[in-house]
């Protein structure tokens, strides 16, 4: 069955990076467009960034442009999320998660997405 296992959250200043990681199986990884979505306490989930199967498309969402980047190795079926000078609104759950889109589509809307990451917790202290 398909499983992905986020890992690397933590605890950081405001100003600081972290990276989270997203290691995905049971699935053909370069196939599956994989997005990095967050939720905050209160708040409802929101889209943060995608990358295409192929790694060649990527996009953002508006607050996290110039700050984050996410990238992918198909060779070890893992998914990034580099977080640089992160803000204390940062603060949330992050989910990574798996579409079937073929290589070269990248997507934003989360009913597309059809596996789920359990979730790591970010926090941005001041």
């Amino acid at each position: 069955q398909v499983q992905l296992a986020e890992s690397g959250g933590g605890l950081v200043q405001t100003g600081g990076s972290l990276r989270l990681s997203c290691a995905a199986s049971g699935l053909t990884f370069s196939s599956y467009c994989m997005g990095w979505f967050r939720q905050a306490p209160g708040k409802e989930r929101e889209f943060v960034a995608a990358v295409s199967g192929s790694g060649g498309n990527t996009y953002y969402e508006e607050s996290v442009k110039g700050r984050f980047t996410i990238s992918r190795d198909n060779a070890k079926n893992t998914v990034y999320l580099q977080m640089n000078s992160l803000k204390l609104e940062d603060t949330a759950v992050y989910f990574c998660a798996a579409g079937f889109t073929g290589s070269s589509v990248v997507i934003r809307t989360s009913s597309v997405y059809g596996y789920w990451g359990q979730g790591t917790q970010v926090t941005v202290s001041s």
